[in-house]
């Protein structure tokens, strides 16, 4: 590596494997949470590599500047432009350009006043937490990294709306509140500390049940028109765009096997916060604190919130239903079977809960 400059999310890692994860306090101090824009609404780059800011709501005309990975710019107006390869035609304003919607994660900053005592719910003490400000940087607790997500990752960092479960709390001799966080389900092991105003707690009564006494309901899903509706017998309660399976890989090849299932299900389990993997070498998926998840069908296809895109109404996941965060927590909250603060997790034998209707058109 000589004469080679070392980036700070390299060089934190490093740290992390040589010093052990407490010992990089006295930096991480140096380090509080990034400075945001300053507007109510903002947008992070959420493609993993660097995007283009056009001088109009349109791909054909000149490029302004380029947002790296992560970057958050103020989500100022949506407007309709020019993109003729692509099927959504959204842009949004940031002020001294514009970007192709798709391509930014729709975000907040809230930062937080954390709790320094732990909360209880239920039997377990501890909370669901959910990252409130655009993301935040991590200090890995079980190194090295078991996860292929962390793994393949210079740096470890949550983003806006991820959902993982805070079983411990620090404060540090400067006054500041650590929250340790773990992934109750599906997770390989990998366990963090995070400072706590990144983070908001989830309270009982933002999960209890919508309709609960309602008993035909069922969720439809349009795949020609990537559309998701709910009724409540005939009459349509909710609908919203959603990315269901993917059609093409990135060559442009036929993946059949990404396709989401056709047919009619019922919701077996539900979970609030769920690390999500599968796939096969080359061509598998491993993402952590999935929220607000909803499985429907035996091979782990579920609906569920999605930090990852903004692609909705077009083809885009690995077979599941993706939907905005929000609306993710609504099917949640609306659908059997009912699921408990904690555990947060709730499975139930055939013939299931609310049915889920998979339709080609």
């Amino acid at each position: 590596m000589s004469g080679q400059r070392v980036s700070r999310r390299d060089l934190l890692r490093l740290l992390a494997y040589g010093l052990g994860a407490w010992a990089m306090r006295p930096l991480l101090r140096t380090h509080p949470l990034p400075e945001f824009p300053d507007a109510p609404r903002l947008g992070r780059n959420a493609t993993g590599g660097v995007i283009e800011v056009k001088a109009r709501p349109d791909v054909n005309s000149a490029t302004v500047r380029r947002l790296a990975d992560d970057a958050v710019v103020p989500w100022l107006r949506e407007v309709v432009g020019n993109n003729p390869y692509r099927v959504n035609q959204r842009f949004v304003d940031i002020g001294d350009g514009y970007v192709w919607a798709p391509y930014l994660q729709p975000v907040r900053n809230n930062p937080q006043t954390p709790v320094t005592e732990l909360p209880r719910f239920g039997e377990t003490p501890g909370a669901w937490v959910e990252v409130s400000v655009p993301y935040v940087d991590l200090i890995m607790d079980s190194l090295p990294p078991k996860s292929p997500w962390w793994k393949s990752l210079p740096y470890y960092r949550l983003y806006y709306g991820q959902v993982v479960w805070l079983d411990r709390i620090k404060v540090d001799e400067d006054g500041r509140v650590w929250y340790h966080l773990i992934e109750r389900y599906g997770s390989y092991g990998d366990t963090f500390w995070a400072p706590g105003e990144a983070f908001r707690i989830i309270q009982p009564e933002e999960i209890t049940p919508i309709s609960p006494n309602v008993e035909n309901k069922r969720i439809v899903v349009n795949i020609a028109y990537q559309t998701m509706s709910a009724y409540e017998g005939k009459t349509e309660v909710f609908f919203t765009r959603v990315s269901t399976g993917a059609l093409y890989d990135a060559w442009g090849n036929r993946v059949d096997t990404w396709a989401t299932p056709i047919g009619t299900f019922p919701i077996w389990r539900k979970l609030v916060s769920l690390h999500m993997s599968g796939g096969t070498t080359g061509a598998g998926w491993d993402v952590p604190g999935v929220p607000w998840v909803s499985l429907f069908e035996g091979n782990g296809v579920a609906i569920h919130g999605t930090y990852w895109h903004n692609n909705f109404g077009v083809p885009m996941s690995n077979g599941c239903v993706n939907t905005t965060i929000e609306d993710a927590l609504w099917v949640f909250r609306w659908t059997q079977p009912e699921v408990a603060y904690d555990p947060g997790d709730r499975m139930v034998p055939m013939p299931g809960g609310t049915r889920v209707e998979v339709h080609e058109e």
